[in-house]
């Protein structure tokens, strides 16, 4: 049975949406990547998808919207933090030298929500369940498992995210410049330098879903049109590919290890 989350713990990462130039093209190739099932939802909420897998919410896909006389916001899928109180988590992410980029804003019944950036430049929202937790399937084939922090600074990320959330950080054994984000003594995320990424990339958090077979799922990427930016290769955690969709939207994908 797929493994299914009920609360998350704050600080945890509980949920990734992306915001697509074409919020249909992008349902249709998840759909048939992940089997992810999605529709535009309502006008209310902008059109805002929530997909799920199984029956289940796994993430969210929405048409790029952007105040007017303001560029449009680039196509990457955004990780959300875990908050039981959103005000609270804003006013500690500004004392932490963090920036707001869209203050607390309700969002209907469901839940509260805020987008920031971190000290070294990475993006990031921030969700207060009311009526709905976040992703409800998680580490299992098509579902949210891992979420990356790359940095141009991994102390002052390390700092600033303990003084905001509580989340400790942690060199990985076994895994030399990779370090462990835990949340309650649990694992839930990485954070590494930008030494890997390519020249000029700037700090962002990284997403990456689980999936049966690393390989296959890259050969059935590309034929739908995405992007392969780091073929499949072993890892002590799993099978790891880095990818793209055909909007750009890159993602990482993982056979784990067993």
């Amino acid at each position: 049975m797929p493994e299914v989350s009920t609360r998350y713990e704050p600080g945890t990462p509980c949920w990734v949406d992306l915001m697509a130039d074409d919020q249909q093209a992008a349902l249709g190739f998840y759909r048939d990547l992940f089997g992810w099932q999605g529709e535009v939802g309502p006008a209310e909420f902008g059109g805002y998808a929530v997909c799920t897998l199984n029956g289940r919410p796994v993430a969210g896909i929405a048409p790029k919207m952007a105040p007017e006389g303001q560029p449009a916001p680039p196509t990457v899928w955004t990780t959300y933090l875990a908050s039981d109180d959103a005000d609270a988590s804003l006013a500690a992410i500004g004392a932490a030298g963090g920036t707001t980029l869209m203050p607390v804003m309700d969002v209907g019944d469901t839940g509260r929500m805020l987008v920031a950036s971190d000290p070294t430049g990475a993006v990031f929202g921030v969700w207060q369940p009311v009526e709905f937790i976040g992703a409800q399937v998680v580490n299992e084939p098509g579902a949210l498992t891992w979420n990356d922090l790359h940095t141009s600074d991994v102390p002052a990320a390390s700092a600033f995210y303990a003084a905001a959330f509580g989340i400790e950080v942690a060199p990985m054994e076994g895994m030399p410049g990779y370090h462990g984000i835990h949340v309650a003594g649990r694992p839930v995320g990485g954070l590494v330098g930008l030494e890997d990424d390519p020249p000029g990339t700037p700090s962002h958090w990284q997403v990456c879903f689980a999936v049966d077979d690393t390989d296959s799922t890259v050969d059935a990427l590309v034929k739908r049109g995405g992007t392969v930016l780091a073929p499949p290769y072993d890892t002590p955690v799993g099978r790891i590919a880095l990818v793209a969709d055909p909007q750009g939207a890159v993602f990482a994908m993982i056979t784990a290890a067993r």
